[in-house]
This record gives structure tokens, C-alpha cells and sequence, in this order.
């Protein structure tokens, strides 16, 4: 009953907070210089009855509050507008892009979680110059932006070795394997050398615990004692940095899909807000909103059952 009262209340904070999310997301566009009727014109002159019937079409004569409440409404319905650019549903252009910036985010999440965890596992566990040498890699890794890891990996891989495409998604699920592979090594770079440092002080911390003490002086052979006492004792810090590394890929995926004209959201998004492409916009940074706050929502729910030591309070809290 515990758990279920904190489910249920982690759950509506973030209802809540999505619900805000919504509001500044909705509002902040309109802040911005431009006008989606001056996009439209292309910087011809029109007369007041064609910019009135591109502001009727599009409601921006309505008040700020009624365009809200409508957009909110039909966002919940299922309904994200129409694109001012592409002259289309707004909910079409996400089922064609979304799926590729899905795929090319669970690639670089698959890198990131095999290649983190065993280089933090094995810096941890061997030390003297293995861990110099992890230590020394993971370093340069995250001193390399994604941007800069792009085009570094598609001047290397895909221009001089001709090894891998340069651009674009690939047709077919095999196809497309190849040609986000170096995208999605770009997206992880970064982030595998962020696990790894984690990873490595979680496992040393949990090393020098009076438990793995105890366990090694009853004779409890190595190799279970580093899967059983410090491996799992260091899951919990390790969870809590994959929901960052997840919020990382989805925001980090814009430079990448842009660096490798790949089409997804990231493309999509970066495209929308030079033209003041409204309703896009506003649907792909709630969307993005939404997956941030689901991805935590799922790392707090999971934390008191990966590590027994953190309970949950009176009032449902995590302790």
C-alpha cells in the first residue's frame, strides 16, 4: 500500500508539472520575434483580408487563453494542428519521424549501458593502470560534445573508410541499422563516459562497505561477491544517472540528426523553429516534456526495488 500511494502520487506531480509544462511551452513560442503569417508571406506584401484570413485559419486573433485551452484540448484529443511548413497534420510528420528517433535513441542507449557499465565494472574491480587507462578514455569522451563526435566519426568512417552512410535513415530495418550506427555512437560517446566514471566510484564506494568485508572474510568467493554485494549495491546510483543519460539522448539528438540529416523529431524540431512552425514545435517539446518526466517517473518507482536499503516513507516518499 506503501509503494501504490507513492506510485500514485509521483504519478500526479507529474501530471501536475506536465500540465505547467504545457502552459510554457505553449506560451514561449509566442515570445519569440516573427509570426507564422509573416513565414507564410515569405516577406511579400499581402492586404489586411489575407493576413486576416491567415490569422482566422490559424486562431491568432483569438486570446491568449482561449488558443491555449483549445490547443490543450485537442492535444489530449489526439489532435497536434496543423504544420504551418509542411501544410499537413502535425501528427503524420511525428508517426513518419518518430520512429526513427526512437530507434536511433534505443541504439545509443543499447552502447551506452553495455560499454559504460563494463568499463566502470572493470576500472573498479582491476585498478592500478587499467583504471588510469578507463579513467584517461572516459575523460576524452566527455570532454567531446555530440556535434563534434558526428563529425569526427563521418569524416573518419563513412568519408575516408566508406565503411558507413554519411546521411539519411536507410529503408528497411537492416538498412537502417547501418546508417544510424554512426549516429548513435555520436549520441553515446559522451554518455558512456559519464556511466563508466559513475559506475567506477558507485562499485569502489560499495567495495570499501563493512559488508563486503564481512563477505570476503567468510571465504564468499570473489567473483559473487562483486555480483552480489558491490555490482547491486551500486544499482541504485547507476539507475539514477540512466534516467539523466535518457533525458541526455533525447534533447542531444537534435545536433545529431541535423548533423546527419537523418529525419526524425531532432531534424524536425530544429527545422520547425527557424520557420516559426507553431503547432510542430509546441507538439515535439511537449512530447520530448512528457518522455523526461515518464523516464524519471519510472527511475523513482524503481529505485526502492532495485535497492532494499531505500524504503518509502509514511506519506509515500522515497527514504
Amino acid at each position: 500500500m506503501n509503494f501504490l500511494r507513492f506510485a500514485l502520487r509521483r504519478t500526479a506531480e507529474m501530471a501536475a508539472t506536465l500540465l505547467t509544462a504545457s502552459f510554457v511551452v505553449f506560451g514561449a513560442m509566442y515570445l519569440a520575434p516573427g509570426s507564422p503569417a509573416s513565414f507564410l508571406l515569405s516577406g511579400r506584401s499581402a492586404s489586411p483580408a489575407a493576413i486576416a484570413a491567415i490569422n482566422a485559419q490559424y486562431h491568432l486573433d483569438d486570446p491568449f487563453h482561449v488558443r491555449y485551452l483549445r490547443w490543450l484540448g485537442d492535444m489530449l484529443h489526439g489532435d497536434f494542428g496543423r504544420s504551418i511548413t509542411y501544410r499537413t497534420d502535425v501528427s503524420r510528420l511525428l508517426a513518419d519521424r518518430l520512429p526513427t528517433t526512437l530507434l536511433l535513441i534505443a541504439m545509443a542507449l543499447t552502447v551506452v549501458a553495455t560499454i559504460g557499465l563494463l568499463l566502470g565494472r572493470i576500472a573498479a574491480v582491476r585498478g592500478g593502470a587499467t583504471d588510469t587507462a578507463v579513467l584517461i578514455t572516459t575523460t576524452i569522451a566527455v570532454g567531446t560534445p555530440s556535434f563534434v563526435a558526428a563529425v569526427l566519426l563521418q569524416g573518419l568512417f563513412a568519408v575516408r573508410l566508406g565503411w558507413f552512410p554519411s546521411s539519411g535513415a536507410g529503408d528497411g530495418i537492416g538498412d537502417m541499422l547501418r546508417h544510424l550506427t554512426l549516429p548513435a555512437l555520436a549520441l553515446a560517446l559522451y554518455l558512456i563516459g559519464m556511466l563508466a566514471r559513475v559506475t567506477r566510484s558507485a562499485m569502489l564506494e560499495a567495495l570499501d562497505s563493512e559488508h563486503v568485508t564481512v563477505a570476503r572474510s567468510r571465504g564468499v568467493p570473489e567473483r559473487q561477491v562483486i555480483r552480489r554485494h558491490v555490482f547491486r549495491n551500486s544499482l541504485s546510483t547507476v539507475l539514477t544517472t540512466g534516467g539523466l543519460i535518457v533525458s541526455t539522448l533525447m534533447v542531444c539528438t537534435i545536433l545529431v540528426e541535423t548533423a546527419f540529416s537523418i529525419g526524425g523529431i531532432g531534424q524536425l524540431l530544429e527545422l520547425a523553429t527557424s520557420t516559426k512552425d507553431f503547432p510542430t514545435v509546441q507538439a515535439i517539446s511537449l512530447i520530448i516534456v512528457a518522455l523526461f518526466m515518464v523516464v524519471n517517473l519510472l527511475v523513482d518507482l524503481a529505485l526502492p526495488l532495485v535497492d532494499p536499503r531505500i524504503t518509502l516513507g509514511p506519506r509515500g516518499a522515497a527514504a
